[in-house]
């Protein structure tokens, strides 16, 4: 398979220049993004980047994200994207272990950039999209040289991204994506969705996370228009569906729900068909509720950063509500029991595939690399059971599940429990400690507006919906749910209040 730049290069040769990308009021052509990426990487060869070096990204949504992930792989360098929520701290771990040759930020998250890489031997330099400070690289400087018109050499086994996740064992690691991987699950992600030339997608995921990437490279096999929001905002979302006739949009959870909190039949949403739903898991009420009110079809799918973003879907046309779909093209899904051995149909156990799709392993760490892709499947961490169709269902993570006196407890039947209530909004599930069962389950509900439910009520709904050693011990109502950077519950953080 070709380099990312070189799939970005036969794509401007198949389609020409034509309206690609609207941001804020601008439009602009896939010409001119394709002329900024490769005048981008003139600039960062003349910064001294070197084949491999690592280049830190701290942005927010914008072209800029884009431009300098093309002219990242152009000159071959490898891209790092940091989501910009993260604390100092975090962000410099991120930097301890990466190292990158140079970063690029923008005006607002300078100050922690600044600090994350303070006395680390290995940044050269810091660009700024914003107006240049003493010492500092400006992003418009880097687009003032001539187009790099022919890629640096390389090969579709180098690396092109070092994403940091949780990992499926723990701490942080650094995942290592190649282009064959992004553009093999760019171009499968493509086909299963069905997304199809002429679409009009919508994006407001950060751009520096897997799912958001993987979004934005599915336009290297497409002649598509994209929509991009620097933040989500539920106002401003539903407001460019209606204004570009979007047919497509990428969400998470989280983002449905809250866009479920506003007036969606004062909008014209008829354009849309698709809506894509990853990240984390989508409750059924969610689905139920979003298609009745929009005409449009969720499609769940499932993946994790070390597959470089998705390894199942739903489609359009062979969907089934609460599976997370079947494997992509090329992806090969299995569940399996503690010996690796693969279980019945419909029984549970961990989830494992192998493919193109599949990281070249974790930065600098060979034995979890051997841990978690032994015996040549990728190990995910994830409970799950197939159907006899192949249809994927996703459990729970095997460290958020709840042992109570022998019995498993998966928090996400309780949410969903929950969230079928009419007067709950959102919900997270997370076990504390308990002398006689082991755990108890302790649930965290955010109620609707003007919503008057009390902890009784609930637990007397879930009577019907569940035994009773799978009901929460607990209900406690909080303001909002604490959400990791892309729109997961942080059941870390529940913990911790616990």
């Amino acid at each position: 398979m070709p380099t990312l730049s070189e799939l970005a290069d036969a794509h401007a040769a198949r389609f020409g220049d034509y309206e690609q990308l609207h941001f804020e009021g601008r439009t602009f052509t896939s010409g001119e993004l394709s002329d900024l990426g490769k005048r981008c990487a003139t600039g960062l060869l003349g910064l001294g980047l070197q084949s491999g070096e690592r280049v830190l990204i701290v942005l927010p949504n914008g072209p800029e994200v884009g431009t300098i992930y093309g002219a990242t792989w152009r000159a071959g360098g490898v891209v790092t994207p940091v989501l910009f929520l993260l604390s100092p701290a975090e962000m410099a771990k991120v930097v301890e272990q990466c190292e990158p040759a140079v970063a690029v930020t923008s005006p607002e998250f300078l100050p922690v950039v600044r600090q994350a890489v303070e006395g680390v031997a290995s940044v050269r330099h810091i660009v700024t999209t914003g107006p240049p400070e003493d010492g500092l690289v400006s992003f418009e400087d880097l687009l003032r040289n001539d187009p790099l018109a022919e890629p640096v050499e390389g090969d579709e086994e180098d690396l092109a991204a070092l994403l940091f996740t949780g990992g499926t064992t723990g701490a942080s690691k650094g995942v290592m994506l190649t282009h064959r991987n992004i553009a093999a699950d760019a171009e499968a992600g493509a086909e299963a969705t069905g997304l199809a030339d002429g679409d009009v997608g919508l994006a407001a995921l950060p751009l520096a996370h897997g799912f958001g990437m993987l979004a934005s490279a599915t336009g290297l096999f497409r002649k598509n228009f994209g929509v991009l929001l620097k933040w989500f905002e539920p106002a401003l979302f539903l407001e460019s569906i209606q204004k570009f006739s979007v047919t497509r949009v990428a969400a998470v959870p989280t983002m449905l729900q809250y866009l479920l909190g506003m007036p969606l039949e004062d909008y014209d949403l008829s354009s849309l068909t698709a809506v894509t739903s990853g990240a984390a898991p989508l409750p059924m009420e969610v689905i139920r509720q979003w298609e009745k009110r929009t005409g449009s079809v969720i499609c769940e799918g499932y993946g994790c950063t070390e597959a470089t973003a998705a390894m199942t879907v739903n489609r359009l046309d062979n969907r089934k509500v609460g599976s997370v779909g079947t494997p992509i093209p090329g992806v090969e899904v299995r569940v399996v029991d503690e010996e690796d051995n693969a279980v019945p149909v419909g029984q549970i156990g961990e989830v494992v595939c192998r493919g193109a799709i599949v990281m070249k392993g974790y930065w600098r760490q060979p034995d979890e690399t051997a841990t978690v892709l032994r015996n040549g499947w990728l190990h995910t961490g994830d409970v799950g059971r197939l159907d006899e169709d192949g249809f994927l269902y996703i459990v729970e993570r095997m460290k958020d599940l709840i042992i109570r006196g022998g019995l498993n407890i998966y928090p996400r039947d309780v949410e969903d429990a929950l969230t079928e209530h009419p007067a709950v909004a959102m919900a997270g599930v997370v076990g504390t400690p308990d002398e006689v069962y082991g755990e108890e389950a302790v649930a965290f509900v955010v109620r609707k507006p003007g919503a008057d439910v009390t902890e009784e009520d609930l637990l007397e709904f879930l009577v019907q919906r569940m035994g009773k050693p799978k009901r929460p011990k607990e209900v406690r109502f909080v303001e909002t749910l604490p959400l990791t950077p892309v729109g997961k519950v942080a059941r870390k953080e529940l913990r911790n209040q616990l």
